[in-house]
């Protein structure tokens, strides 16, 4: 078995949920998200983060509004809409329950049935 690439389809698959959470209160500007992530020890880059950002956008899941900088040009700042935030409720909901699923497991605490 791979692990690496095993964890690698791990870290890509919640990649999603775990931006909404990082937007969930404040808008950030991509190299926030990209910093908050790595401080979070999952490391993404930039040519992974824009495509997704971009799709969560178009979906509806995400809007952004511009800020002035005091270090050159506006920003693009990423925010959830208030479908981002109904999709963002339905994906802690699943969260919980992959986390008991896992716990479970790990516990051998399944209930067996001999069918």
């Amino acid at each position: 078995m791979n692990v690496d690439n095993a964890k690698s389809q791990m870290r890509k698959g919640m990649l999603e949920y775990c931006i909404m959470l990082l937007l969930k209160d404040q808008a950030c500007y991509s190299s926030d998200i990209i910093g908050r992530l790595k401080e979070a020890n999952l490391l993404v880059v930039e040519g992974t983060l824009y495509p997704l950002l971009t799709r969560l956008r178009k979906e509806g899941v995400l809007e952004y509004e511009w800020q002035e900088s005091t270090q050159g040009p506006p920003r693009k700042y990423y925010v959830l809409s208030q479908e981002g935030r109904q999709a963002l409720a339905a994906m802690e909901e699943a969260w919980s329950e992959l986390e008991t699923t896992v716990r479970m497991l790990k516990q051998s605490r399944l209930p067996y049935n001999n069918v």
